[in-house]
């Protein structure tokens, strides 16, 4: 199941993706998982200034128009599209250098000074590292090390 999922995730990525673009927006992150009242699509979106309801109802509206036409589900789902909120995921190269000057909090696969969870303030990239201000002093962490990272309060 979790490899039809994943197929079927690259292959609405692949229509959001460009459709977002046009619309001067990014797919922050899409999933699809079963919850208790059933499947759920989700499509967390972002654009410099944030989103608003009506960015999210336009997305929404033209995402549904592709799943109808295309076919892709073959069961119930709910269909949600919304802003990744303040505490947004960080994926890309790009999303460390946007939101230098903000708090983040990082996962590690492997400790950086001993530690595996890192919340310091983003400085930026340098080659393949992010830099983090922690503590009073800077450490870089390299990209293949990060597990997860996210905007934090």
């Amino acid at each position: 199941m979790e490899e039809v999922t994943d197929r079927l995730l690259i292959t609405i990525k692949g229509f959001a993706e460009p459709l977002l673009a046009d619309m001067e927006m990014e797919l922050v992150e899409i999933q699809f998982r079963r919850e208790g009242h059933g499947w759920v699509l989700r499509l967390f979106i972002d654009r410099e200034g944030g989103v608003t309801i009506d960015d999210c109802a336009a997305v929404s509206r033209e995402i549904s128009a592709y799943l109808e036409v295309e076919d892709l589900i073959n069961h119930a789902y709910h269909l949600e599209v919304s802003s990744p909120g303040l505490e947004r995921p960080l994926k890309k190269r790009d999303d460390f250098v946007r939101f230098a000057g903000k708090l983040a909090k990082i996962k590690l696969r492997e400790p950086v000074a001993g530690q595996k969870m890192l919340i310091g303030t983003l400085r930026g990239i340098e080659k393949d590292a992010v830099v983090l201000a922690l503590d009073g002093e800077t450490i870089q962490v390299d990209m293949e090390n990060i597990s997860r990272a996210r905007l934090t309060l």
